[in-house]
């Protein structure tokens, strides 16, 4: 039977998302570091909603990382953490190097992820779930 390893959450505010990503001087070095390819296009494409989704996806990387007992970096790199979103399905989150296999050392198998936002805060929830139970 499946069992919770851990559960991780946070609160992101869109605006201060927004003033970061539109920065003349760092919004592409931001969105680049923190953001992969793919969370970039999908943000792109939410026209009015781009920025609760970019603050959205930055509070599932943050949620995760908490669910993950660790803070970005030696273990948890931001593009380590992709939050997918297949059409018509939830969003997921996906691991990647470093922390995926830090993930796996815990005995993560399953993150499962609950993302809501306002147009002026986004949330998200992560639970970790792990193998069986003695």
């Amino acid at each position: 039977m499946p069992m919770i390893i851990a559960i991780g959450n946070d609160l992101a505010e869109v605006d201060r998302v927004k003033t970061a990503v539109d920065d003349p001087r760092i919004g592409v070095r931001f969105r680049d570091r923190v953001y992969t390819k793919g969370e970039q296009e999908y943000c792109e494409s939410r026209r009015v909603a781009k920025y609760q989704s970019y603050a959205a996806r930055f509070a599932a990387k943050e949620a995760t990382m908490k669910a993950l007992g660790k803070g970005w970096g030696r273990y948890v790199g931001w593009l380590d953490i992709e939050v997918v979103r297949k059409r018509g399905s939830r969003p997921e989150i996906v691991l990647h190097g470093k922390a995926k296999e830090y993930a796996e050392s815990l005995g993560i198998k399953r993150f499962h992820l609950a993302l809501t936002h306002t147009a002026m805060l986004a949330e998200a929830v992560v639970v970790a779930e792990g193998g069986v139970r003695d």
